[in-house]
């Protein structure tokens, strides 16, 4: 897939673990879980939202694109 969703390498270089994300998020014990595996093929703006705000960052450093070589 061409595009990443890099929650679970932003939360391994801070030492935060799905708990604390869940926590400061209010997201569901699921969404984070798949968020942070990158088992995800789309995400709504207010987890997006949520996750910006609670990690400082921005949409892009959340989400990178890495086009398939083929």
């Amino acid at each position: 897939m061409a595009i990443r969703f890099r929650l679970g390498e932003i939360m391994e270089q801070r030492g935060l673990d799905q708990k604390d994300i869940i926590e400061i998020t209010g997201l569901s014990r699921n969404t984070v879980k798949v968020l942070a595996l990158g088992a995800i093929a789309r995400v709504d703006f207010e987890s997006l939202n949520k996750l910006c705000m609670a990690l400082s960052v921005t949409p892009g450093e959340l989400i990178e694109y890495a086009p398939d070589d083929k």
